[in-house]
């Protein structure tokens, strides 16, 4: 089962009922596939049934992010494209119930995956951007509040927000006009630096036989894949623009991972 965890939640009532709908969908197909009463007919029902409500849910969204002018609606219209398509392509209509059952089984694990990855990636920020300001430098500053009691954790959350700092540094480097070369070395430091950090905490997380680990590595993984996707040819067409945008989703993610997930995280291994 695929669970709709804390941190999959925007704040945003008719968007996270929307997810918690999705999810069920899929895990009422994941069901019956593991009851084996799923045919052919039934599977392409369900697909259209997903697919039905996936649009519906996409237009509401796009609808939301339009009226507030969110900057992100670019992107989030490019990723709903993506999921349309990938739904379009599976076809059913010829299939026997054994081809159909294959078929739904790796469709449900691309769009439990998509799913995790795209509100994680994109959907927590709906709404929240931009939030930088020159007055508030202060948000950089890694306060008691995000901290797990988990020496090493803390330690290395503390990194990214120097590291985000850092971005926001650049950002008000008046006589750097071309900051081109800075960006790049920010997104490379922030790729290798998330992946040891990601590394040495689903460690410590397997150590202790942490139950949140599944949820945990497909947070990391919707991260890393954010920052994998950079068009590096738009960041160079609009430098500053880019670079608060960047700021922006980073302490957003961030902070929302930190106090919805890593701080449930035990700081020792529980006594048996």
């Amino acid at each position: 089962m695929y669970k709709f965890t804390e941190d999959c939640l925007t704040g945003i009532e008719e968007i996270d009922n929307e997810h918690r709908e999705l999810f069920r969908i899929i895990n009422g197909a994941q069901a019956m596939l593991e009851e084996e009463t799923a045919t052919a007919a039934a599977a392409k029902n369900l697909v259209l049934h997903l697919k039905r409500y996936a649009e519906q849910h996409f237009d509401h969204e796009e609808a939301y992010m339009e009226k507030i002018g969110d900057p992100e609606l670019g992107r989030q219209k490019k990723e709903h494209a993506e999921f349309t398509e990938k739904v379009n392509n599976v076809k059913l209509d010829e299939m026997n119930d054994e081809e159909g059952r294959k078929v739904l089984e790796d469709l449900l694990v691309y769009l439990a995956k998509w799913l995790y990855h795209h509100i994680l990636g994109s959907d927590i920020i709906i709404g929240k951007m931009p939030a930088v300001k020159p007055e508030n430098k202060g948000m950089f500053e890694f306060t008691d509040e995000y901290k797990t009691n988990i020496d090493f954790v803390d330690e290395e959350h503390r990194k990214l927000f120097e590291i985000i700092e850092h971005t926001y540094d650049v950002i008000n480097a008046q006589f750097l006009a071309d900051k081109y070369d800075q960006i790049v070395s920010i997104i490379e430091q922030l790729k290798e630096y998330t992946k040891l950090h990601f590394s040495d905490e689903e460690r410590y997380m397997e150590e202790i036989g942490y139950e949140g680990l599944e949820a945990q590595k497909l947070a990391h993984e919707a991260f890393v894949d954010r920052l994998a996707g950079i068009d590096m040819d738009a960041v160079d067409d609009s430098q500053q623009e880019y670079l608060f945008e960047l700021i922006d989703f980073l302490l957003e993610w961030l902070k929302n991972h930190i106090l919805k997930m890593d701080k449930k995280i035990p700081a020792k291994k529980p006594e048996k």
